[in-house]
């Protein structure tokens, strides 16, 4: 019997300077790098290989870099033959996932995310909102933290559910900054600020969900060839206007990603095959099921390191 198959698709922190470089020599993967300099009518490509960091983490390069890389590594795969069964991707990383599935054409995908990076910087002023990892504390007790700050202090909420005892907290500074401090009192691990330019997956993007749902319905997203499991609700998904409606529901909500995780593990998924910069993903299936098979796919070396495992 076949192994089930999931590519997953890392979020933004995950972008380093040089990456996808490997794959250039490839006529076909460079394309990618030329189309996305087309759609910026910038050279995006030039940012990605040279750098600077800092300039490359801005969330509006950071999104389309780390889209056009794991679009390309995702057509290398599927040329050698690699198909998934399920794609997911973390924040960002869900529009990797609607590339590889069909929902979005590559070129209008870049466009998208730029955009979606334009209006998440623009929704709240940079300063003013903050995020932080919470660590070893469960989710009902840092939710009840969170619901109390919120009242007293500022809106604060749980952003990302990464793994079991670690989840990520966002909004406004003066909230963040409490929460830390309350769940530490009752218990937590650590709390860790996060070096990102905004309150993500907070209720304050909301005002950039408005702008990105206008983007969304000129894009003219199809169904999903492969299942797409949505950070929103942690299901399977292949409907065109729900994906739409999830999208824009996804930047102000908490990514469910252990849930999504389980979820594809329940649908028979035994192998995960991340695609893009880094690790981190292939760290938090670990932490959330040790029996899966995890493929980290980043580089040339690792990529043919993959396809020999893969068509064994």
């Amino acid at each position: 019997m076949r192994k089930k198959i999931a590519f997953i698709y890392p979020g933004q922190g995950s972008q380093t300077v040089g990456m996808g470089e490997s794959f250039l020599e490839d006529d076909k993967s460079r394309q990618f790098f030329e189309s996305a300099d087309q759609v910026m009518e910038k050279s995006l490509s030039k940012l990605m290989l040279e750098g600077p960091q800092e300039e490359l983490t801005l969330t509006y390069h950071a999104q389309p870099a780390l889209l056009t890389v794991s679009s390309m590594i995702t057509e290398r795969l599927m040329r050698a033959g690699i198909r998934p069964d399920y794609t997911a991707g973390h924040s960002l990383g869900e529009y990797s996932a609607l590339v590889a599935s069909e929902v979005l054409e590559f070129p209008k995908a870049v466009d998208v995310v730029h955009k979606r990076g334009l209006y998440m910087n623009e929704a709240v002023p940079a300063g003013e909102g903050a995020m932080a990892a919470i660590l070893g504390m469960s989710s009902e007790d840092l939710e009840n933290v969170t619901n109390e700050v919120t009242d007293s202090t500022g809106v604060v909420q749980l952003a990302n559910l990464n793994c079991p005892g670690q989840i990520v907290i966002s909004g406004t500074k003066a909230g963040v900054e409490q929460a830390c401090i309350v769940a530490k009192e009752r218990g937590a691990k650590r709390a860790i600020p996060l070096d990102v330019s905004g309150p993500f997956h907070s209720e304050l993007m909301r005002s950039a969900s408005q702008d990105l749902a206008k983007v969304l319905s000129e894009s003219f997203l199809l169904n999903a060839k492969i299942p797409v499991v949505s950070n929103v609700k942690a299901e399977p998904e292949t409907n065109a206007a729900q994906i739409q409606d999830l999208l824009v529901h996804q930047l102000y909500s908490p990514v469910l990603w252990e849930q999504s995780v389980r979820r594809m593990i329940e649908l028979g998924v035994t192998i995960f095959v991340e695609i893009g910069p880094g690790k981190v993903l292939s760290g938090l299936v670990k932490k959330i099921d040790r029996s899966v098979t995890v493929i980290p796919v980043y580089d040339l070396e690792s990529f043919e390191k993959a396809v020999e495992e893969l068509t064994q």
